[in-house]
């Protein structure tokens, strides 16, 4: 008894003393002439709860591992709705970046969505009403497309001086940025669609990378920092916009 009653409750807890029939010391005396049949109940759950312990020493390296799967993991990190992503993660953060959602991998030649895992803002994320923002028109400048184009063009370097212009077209335009919030990531990409037809442009902007701090299933908020680039761009250009304003995230 006097060792079931110092190891067992490191298995079970207090409740151990209760299973097992532990007495204090002062009721002790007063049941030391118990029946038979008592003590050999009490036998009987001491190896029962000696059984148990065994089992919970074999299994406990599973139940570490069950308790690890709380924490971000290169399996567990959300990427999802993300595409051609790479993942860095320990104990305390994950970092996924990704670089297959731009147009040129998307066959039907729109430009993305942004997932609830991303940071940005796209005129075709219709389906994601925080990460959606109206397309621009720009006859409130010029109705020659061309002219709004070129606009355009100077509009982002003059917004920001980091912009560097990877990808230009007479209908497309794909540009980087370095990602403001959260700092030491990456880079935010740029793209914008010239709708000559309509009169429009279409755009989208979202950060390569999402940080996640344990235990956050959202990611750490760019500070809308896509979302006042593109008002800074649209702006410098006087353009008007077809449809009501994104506010933005509140999202830390």
């Amino acid at each position: 008894r006097l060792i079931a009653a110092t190891l067992l409750p490191c298995c079970l807890g207090a409740s151990a003393h209760a299973f097992i029939g532990v007495r204090e010391p002062a009721r002790e005396a007063s049941v030391m002439h118990s029946n038979i049949s008592h003590d050999n109940e009490v036998a009987d759950r001491r190896r029962v709860l000696l059984q148990i312990c065994a089992s919970s020493a074999v299994s406990s390296p599973n139940a570490a591992a069950a308790v690890q799967l709380d924490v971000p993991t290169n399996q567990a990190a959300t990427s999802a709705g993300r595409r051609g992503c790479k993942t860095d993660t320990n104990p305390s953060r994950t970092v996924v970046e990704c670089r297959g959602e731009l147009r040129k991998f998307n066959s039907d030649g729109r430009l993305s969505s942004v997932s609830a895992t991303a940071n940005g803002v796209s005129t075709s994320a219709v389906r994601n009403p925080s990460r959606f923002s109206p397309p621009w028109i720009y006859l409130s400048q010029t109705s020659d497309p061309q002219v709004a184009w070129r606009s355009l063009v100077n509009a982002i370097k003059k917004a920001d001086e980091s912009a560097e212009i990877v990808e230009l077209t007479e209908d497309y335009l794909h540009a980087t940025v370095p990602t403001e919030f959260p700092k030491g990531q990456t880079l935010d990409d740029l793209e914008f669609i010239l709708r000559a037809e309509d009169n429009i442009v279409l755009y989208r902007s979202v950060s390569r990378s999402s940080v996640f701090v344990y235990p956050l299933t959202q990611p750490v908020s760019d500070q809308n920092s896509n979302l006042k680039r593109l008002e800074k761009i649209r702006g410098i250009l006087g353009w008007g916009m077809m449809g009501d304003q994104q506010t933005g995230s509140e999202r830390i």
